[in-house]
């Protein structure tokens, strides 16, 4: 086994607010011979999510991520070396590896991959941790049905779209909420939803109150803060809310005041929290139902893909602006 080198992307400093590309560096590493159990990736797709700010700002489960190390998320990509019997040079696989041009994984920490005719980037969207997660919600607990009526925020997504079609699958009436017109016409023309709220241009209180007079019995959250106040208030009486994701608050350092008690007691609500790390016994389920219905043509799916691995920090930036549209990956050229 040889040793290899390769461009990686680190972080240089904990971001204050949005972060900006100085917070990134791009650096040339040499990496050791492999040890046995582990094998050598070429990316082919980055995935870039949100949880990874929260990571930055060490407030994430999954770890911290320091200044002066590489930035680590799910791949996709081709063994280029393998120093374990149950994976060969050539395969196609996905786990979680640095943000570079060669990584070092553990192979114990990696699946192989086979879509068919589908693509294998979408192992890390609506075939992977977003498909998954939005897979957990909808069956296991919300479990929406022809008598409701679910909102989901941030619609565009790859969790909001994949949360809403698949309620849509099971008889529900869906309402997005999404920033701006391209998003919302996306998510109704393409997705399917039967009405998509513009954040950045409508009251999202009054819009729903004309859209669902008598309130949504069903939220999937991936916001946090005022919105998520905003929906409770106006829920329909014995609701259930899906706790995702706390969008409003991965740019900051503070955190937004969510509902008071007496507002959820007001509401009959109940509230269940949401880590997809827990349902990975679903995964097998979940790409059966989604490749499904993808190859049935009754499900739509989108991605923003950024080209070669220094474009990953404008990419992240981009994010976590909310200027992304769809999966947000990195295509690595091999």
């Amino acid at each position: 086994m040889t040793t290899a080198a390769t461009r990686q992307i680190r972080l240089v400093r904990t971001p204050a607010g949005i972060p900006t590309e100085e917070d990134f560096e791009c650096v040339a590493v040499a990496l050791p011979a492999l040890e046995p159990g582990q094998v050598r990736v070429a990316p082919t797709f980055l995935s870039l999510d949100p949880y990874l700010r929260l990571q930055m700002a060490k407030r994430h489960l999954s770890g911290n991520l320091l200044p002066g190390q590489p930035v680590i998320s799910e791949l996709v990509g081709t063994i280029t070396e393998s120093n374990d019997p149950r994976l060969e040079p050539g395969q196609t696989v996905a786990g979680f590896g640095a943000w570079a041009d060669l990584t070092t994984i553990a192979a114990d920490g990696l699946r192989t991959l086979d879509f068919g005719a589908l693509p294998p980037s979408l192992a890390l969207g609506v075939l992977g941790m977003p498909g998954l997660t939005a897979y957990a919600g909808v069956s296991e607990l919300l479990k929406p049905g022809p008598d409701d009526v679910l909102v989901v925020s941030a619609a565009a997504g790859p969790v909001g779209s994949t949360v809403g079609q698949l309620a849509l699958a099971r008889g529900a009436t869906v309402i997005g909420i999404a920033g701006g017109p391209e998003k919302c016409r996306w998510v109704v023309e393409e997705a399917g939803f039967s009405a998509c709220i513009d954040h950045r241009s409508e009251d999202i209180a009054t819009r729903l109150r004309e859209l669902v007079p008598q309130g949504p019995s069903q939220y999937f959250d991936n916001v946090g803060g005022e919105l998520l106040r905003t929906i409770l208030v106006n829920m329909k009486p014995h609701g259930r809310i899906a706790l995702c994701g706390i969008m409003d608050d991965y740019n900051s350092d503070t955190r937004s005041p969510g509902p008071l008690p007496l507002e959820i007691i007001g509401a009959r609500a109940t509230l269940m929290g949401l880590v997809v790390y827990d349902y990975e016994h679903l995964r097998a389920d979940m790409i059966s139902t989604v490749a499904g219905l993808i190859e049935a043509k009754k499900f739509a799916w989108r991605e923003d893909v950024s080209e070669g691995l220094e474009s990953a920090p404008s990419a992240f930036v981009r994010l976590m602006q909310g200027r992304n549209f769809g999966k947000t990956l990195v295509h690595l050229k091999s």
